[in-house]
């Protein structure tokens, strides 16, 4: 995989994801942890035990900031870096209890953060010598909208819009109900001057009707190659301004082939909602009270 390059500023909801989380797992108190003596220390090892692209460290970090500010966290690997199988993450010291209650939350975060680092980066990769760029989409999991945005800038991808307030797209059932997508572009300039509109489109009938409507992008959503070259050439033709983006049925075995027909985007739902949890292992060692 790629060496990182800087990662990105985290997202403003950092602190209230993390005590969230907290507040669901631990509840009115962690009655195992009480098991362990207060005053008794542990040293802790993070290890992956996979190759990935780590992210997720803010929330990993905030979490034990928010059980104990005594706990010390000493990073091995950057944001964004490329983990190999067995390769130690980072180490953490302090109060034993602490660092067992927020032991699965802080793994948790990592885990699925990496994940969609890990297979975002994958697509960048494997288009990498392409003009083309990848793009999220609004498939995340609920109330981690912005983490997993987050996590798909430090895999190397591009962020669509964050929800349904900074963008415009006009699915079928939008035409349907404004009645064609001459009409819903319309209404959509008229409502919403200088905001992104995109229109997403089934045949090349209908792109042909966007491109005539003015629309700033198209989602050319499940066309199969020669329909998405069909599109690329109406495009040059007729607007050559407008942005195509590719999306549906698109794998890391096919996604070279779409890229090569000229479009712009190819968005991937894959990668923020079918994830595989990096595996991660934190192996404790305890210190005696005193």
């Amino acid at each position: 995989m790629s060496p990182p390059g800087e990662a990105p500023a985290p997202p403003p909801d950092v602190v209230a994801q993390v005590r969230a989380a907290l507040t669901e797992d631990i509840g009115s108190g962690d009655l195992t942890a009480a098991l362990v003596p207060a005053a008794q220390r542990a040293r802790a090892t993070l290890v992956s035990r996979e190759a990935a692209v780590l992210c997720g460290r803010p929330w990993f970090e905030q979490v034990f900031r928010e059980l104990d500010p005594g706990i010390t966290v000493t990073w091995q690997a950057a944001e964004g870096a490329a983990l190999g199988a067995r390769s130690t993450v980072c180490t953490l010291e302090g109060p034993a209890r602490a660092l067992l209650t927020g032991e699965r939350t802080a793994l948790n975060f990592l885990q699925t953060l990496s994940a969609t680092a890990t297979a975002t980066r994958r697509y960048v990769e494997a288009v990498a010598d392409t003009p083309v760029r990848i793009l999220d989409t609004r498939k995340t999991i609920p109330g981690l909208r912005l983490a997993q945005k987050y996590a798909v800038r430090v895999g190397g991808a591009t962020n669509h819009r964050i929800g349904l307030w900074d963008a415009i797209l006009v699915k079928e059932n939008h035409i349907v109900a404004a009645g064609s997508i001459t009409a819903a572009v319309r209404t959509a300039r008229e409502r919403s001057p200088g905001v992104l509109l995109q229109v997403e489109v089934e045949t090349v009938e209908q792109a042909a009707e966007a491109f005539a409507a003015g629309a700033d992008r198209l989602l050319l959503d499940n066309f199969p190659l020669a329909r998405l070259r069909a599109a690329v050439e109406l495009r040059a033709a007729r607007a050559p301004r407008t942005g195509l983006e590719a999306s549906g049925g698109i794998t890391l075995d096919n996604i070279r082939e779409v890229a090569a027909t000229g479009v712009d985007f190819i968005s991937i739902g894959d990668i923020t909602k079918n994830l595989h949890a990096v595996d991660l292992s934190l192996r404790f060692t305890f210190a005696g009270g005193h």
